[in-house]
């Protein structure tokens, strides 16, 4: 497969695209290291990974050491707790130096000109295949309601937005973390551009420590990038809602937005449109890859009446012209409730595209308000929520497999989703740092 020659064509004088507006997604000035860098220790998972797991970012420091890397570059947020303001304001200003420093030096240099990064990632799961690109803001909303094209999956958490903003603000680089998800069932651009990766460029091709597989990254440049960029334009235009979901890192980027609202207060309409912070480097990655895994992640309520439970949430379903049915069959129910020996699993009718989670999220909100003693907790493994009710110290809530497909639709109709609605992938399998974009001209 490969991406139609004719996108960008100009026949009878005629731009078949210049009538589209600009996509959210755009070519971008690209940073990476010099050749002679060990790609190994330079690339680090996300900064929001193991940050119950000390041991882990010690390993990372361990096996960095001196060498040129990413680490140096970010904030892990396991410190973010555990840091009083002044360690985080000189954690902040040593990111800053060395980002300095790694500019100043050529430790960094740019290898992509106003173009994309195709990246073709190797997990325990298999191949996923993603482009770098920057992302518009102007065009990315976080708040409920919002009509933008690109949307958060899940509910913002404004307080967790300050500390970021103070970590991007003042930097000469970011690096992205961030993955945005692509509703492309017919997969039209990034497989399309996979098939034609061995005419591209070779930027990297490395092992990822801590077990993270392996990455490879590939430059499209040129008449490529044009034809990418307008395969996007003709995309969003095709889509009358939502176009891109925050899948990973949506307070990151929340983070962004916030930055470049406040920058652009003191520049004027034509400063506003190339400026640097308008934009942030983020992956894309179609929603259909079947290496892209989602897993749901299950409800445990402590201290709590399993009966009253499950029978509220059938009279807060009926109150909204949906019901609760009771089947036999474990492994097509939409949510199991187990406490102790007890086990009923459901079925939810008439649900007009909500998806399970968000109902049952929002009956426990509306629930917790009348039994303030009882204690919400979310667990990712099916098998330790199962022993906590077995156990007696809570009723558990077993969430049916989550269906991706229905992720669009479902943010259409609710707005966004609850927290800890899913989970894309394990932790090993998120995405590390690599490339990298200047924030200032």
């Amino acid at each position: 497969m490969e991406l139609q020659k004719n996108n960008t064509s100009q026949e009878n004088g005629m731009d078949h695209t210049s009538y589209l507006p600009e996509a959210s997604l755009r070519p971008a000035d690209i940073l990476l290291p010099d050749m002679n860098v060990d790609m190994k220790k330079w690339a680090v998972i996300a900064c929001d990974q193991f940050t119950a797991q000390p041991e882990y970012w010690k390993r990372v420091e361990d096996y960095v050491q001196d060498a040129p890397s990413m680490l140096r570059l970010i904030y892990p947020e396991i410190y973010l707790n555990t840091e009083d303001r002044q360690a985080y304001t000189d954690r902040i200003a040593a990111i800053q130096n060395e980002m300095s420093a790694y500019l100043k030096d050529e430790v960094l240099k740019e290898r992509v000109h106003q173009g994309y990064v195709l990246t073709v990632r190797q997990t325990s799961v298999g191949e996923r295949i993603g482009l770098v690109a920057d992302l518009d803001l102007e065009k990315y909303d976080y708040h409920v309601g919002t009509d933008a094209p690109v949307r958060a999956t899940e509910a913002t958490v404004k307080e967790r937005i300050p500390v970021r903003v103070g970590i991007r603000e003042g930097a000469s680089l970011e690096s992205p973390h961030v993955m945005v998800l692509m509703d492309d069932p017919k997969k039209q651009l990034l497989e399309a551009l996979y098939e034609e990766r061995m005419s591209f460029e070779k930027l990297y091709d490395t092992e990822l420590m801590e077990d993270g597989g392996h990455v490879t990254g590939y430059a499209v440049t040129g008449v490529h990038a044009e034809r990418v960029s307008a395969r996007l334009q003709q995309m969003e235009a095709a889509c009358p809602g939502i176009f891109l979901a925050v899948g990973d890192g949506n307070h990151s980027l929340a983070s962004a937005k916030t930055c470049w609202e406040n920058a652009k207060k003191d520049l004027t309409e034509e400063e506003r449109t190339d400026h640097p912070m308008r934009y942030a480097l983020v992956e894309a990655v179609n929603l259909y890859s079947p290496s892209l895994m989602f897993y749901p992640i299950h409800r445990v309520l402590y201290n709590c009446d399993d009966n009253t439970l499950a029978n509220g949430f059938a009279e807060y379903l009926k109150k909204q012209d949906m019901r609760l049915a009771q089947t036999d069959d474990d492994a097509q129910a939409d949510v199991t409730f187990l406490y102790k020996e007890n086990k009923s699993s459901y079925k939810i009718g008439n649900r007009a595209g909500h998806l399970p989670v968000e109902l049952l999220q929002k009956y426990l909100d509306e629930y917790l308000k009348e039994y303030p003693e009882q204690e919400l907790d979310y667990v990712h493994s099916e098998a330790a929520a199962e022993r906590i009710a077995k156990d007696g110290r809570g009723c558990a809530m077993i969430l049916g497999a989550f269906d991706k497909s229905s992720l669009f639709d479902a943010i259409e109709a609710g707005g966004v989703l609850p927290r800890k609605t899913f989970s894309i992938g394990e932790d090993i399998q998120k995405r590390y740092y690599m490339e990298c974009r200047k924030l200032t001209k």
